[in-house]
């Protein structure tokens, strides 16, 4: 009588036994801490300060202009918008706007211009190449309400240096501080003095990075130095010239210093003919309104025009930083028919290929597997 044996399970291939999770300890834990927190860390300070200096200003100059609120009294009542209405019905707001952008236009342009000038003679091989450098700096260092007292006194109406000379070549005194126009170009100028040797700088600075072998390249074409700045070197700065631009914008809304000294009152003379934004700002706050309320949603204003011109900026900059040489346009139709065109020749090779004689076969790629009886057998 046969015996038989009780049939035994087969056994299965287990791995190695598993092992308790491992508890991670403080100072991985720490370091993973340190990995995912350090940058914050590094640049909370800035966000700190600006939150400190910046933001916080900007949200109580806010809470400020929607409430009555005067220099004696403090705050009062809410009012809302009515300090906005009542600032934008103010013609010398609007004087103050216009006398502010035509500064701006007097000083930008004529800045803009010398600063390239300046800054493309710097970009020659001079001697003592440095000391002319630092030299065009030093307008810039000279306090600003020292340069207002000097041009002042330079553009006096009665006894002033630029009058005198005028007279010398036959041309009758101007009215510095008597007429609108030549009070703008006068504070513009100042302005020049100031920012013209700073904006060279710069602008010296986007000329440097421009590659020499673009120069060279030119020289050999025969191309002049004045074929050369207008071919090479503008083309090539283009970034900087608008950064320089718009920059030079804000500071132009934010003219006080200059006009402030420009005369013995400080308050755009006896017409407001000279009086920018800014000096309309402090007169408002300071002066006879005596009206923090009012101060303040000029204050707004003039942020939000600054925060489009930025904008502005922004857009502007995108667009050269993405300008090149664009591909030539292709109609959708033209481009519906190459791929048309395209299937067919890959469906007709497809149709047509057929694998030569003594051709090894072909397999499946590596990593494919394929799934047949004796297979699920083994792996039964």
């Amino acid at each position: 009588m046969a015996v038989l044996s009780p049939t035994q399970p087969a056994h299965r291939r287990t791995g190695p036994p598993s092992r308790p999770p491992r508890r991670v300890g403080f100072s991985q834990r720490l370091g993973r801490w340190d990995v995912k927190l350090s940058p914050y860390l590094y640049i909370s300070p800035f966000f700190l300060l600006f939150a400190i200096t910046g933001l916080f200003p900007l949200a109580y100059t806010a809470f400020v202009s929607m409430h009555e609120w005067n220099l004696l009294g403090g705050q009062g009542d809410f009012v809302g918008l009515q300090n906005y209405a009542e600032v934008l019905a103010q013609p010398v707001f609007w004087k103050s706007l216009v006398n502010t952008f035509s500064i701006f236009v007097f000083s930008s342009i004529p800045q803009v211009i010398l600063a390239i000038v300046i800054a493309a003679l710097l970009d020659q091989n001079l001697r003592a190449a440095t000391f002319w450098r630092m030299g065009v700096l030093i307008p810039y260092v000279v306090a600003p309400v020292a340069v207002s007292m000097i041009f002042g006194r330079l553009f006096a109406d009665d006894y002033g240096l630029i009058n005198e000379l005028l007279g010398l070549v036959g041309v009758d005194p101007v009215g510095w501080h008597s007429e609108r126009i030549p009070s703008h170009i006068a504070i513009a100028t100042m302005v020049n003095f100031r920012w013209t040797g700073y904006n060279a700088l710069i602008f010296l600075a986007a000329m440097q990075a421009v590659p020499r072998e673009l120069y060279e390249a030119a020289v050999i074409d025969g191309a002049g130095r004045a074929r050369q700045f207008f071919s090479i070197t503008v083309p090539q700065i283009r970034a900087t010239i608008i950064f320089i631009v718009i920059t030079s914008t804000i500071g132009g809304l934010q003219i006080f210093d200059e006009v402030r000294m420009y005369d013995a009152y400080g308050l755009g003379g006896p017409d407001k003919d000279w009086m920018t934004t800014v000096v309309y700002l402090y007169d408002v706050a300071w002066g006879t309104q005596k009206n923090f309320g009012r101060a303040a949603a000029i204050a707004w204003l003039l942020f939000l025009l600054i925060v489009v011109i930025g904008m502005v900026n922004f857009l502007a900059t995108r667009r050269i930083a993405t300008s090149g040489p664009r591909a030539p346009k292709v109609s959708r139709r033209h481009t519906q028919a190459l791929l048309a065109q395209a299937r067919a020749a890959a469906a007709s090779s497809a149709g047509t290929t057929t694998r030569p004689a003594g051709a090894p076969p072909t397999f499946p790629p590596t990593g494919t597997t394929t799934d047949t009886t004796t297979d699920r057998e083994d792996r039964r």
